[in-house]
């Protein structure tokens, strides 16, 4: 999988077959989803919310998670920034 191996370098991510797309893990919290449709997004708390939707991120209709720009998704500093704070918002 693409974003697996784009997250790496956080350390070990792992992937669950769920709601007919992936979800996203480290150290066994999800932090991520990939929907059926190949729209990837990850989790926020309310210090992230802001933050994402100031970059052009959605909400998911039902989950607290934001959906991930193209912008972002292509430039691999700012994927790890926010895979990491997404992380962090699980804890």
């Amino acid at each position: 999988m693409e974003m697996e191996e784009k997250l790496a370098s956080i350390g070990k991510i792992s992937t669950k077959r769920m709601f007919g797309g992936h979800g996203l893990f480290h150290d066994g919290k999800m932090f991520g989803m990939i929907d059926s449709k190949g729209q990837q997004y990850l989790k926020a708390d309310d210090s992230l919310k802001a933050e994402f939707e100031a970059k052009g991120a959605e909400k998911h209709k039902r989950m607290p998670y934001y959906s991930i720009p193209a912008e972002v998704v292509d430039d691999l500093d700012e994927l790890l920034s926010w895979a990491k704070s997404a992380i962090n918002a699980t804890k």
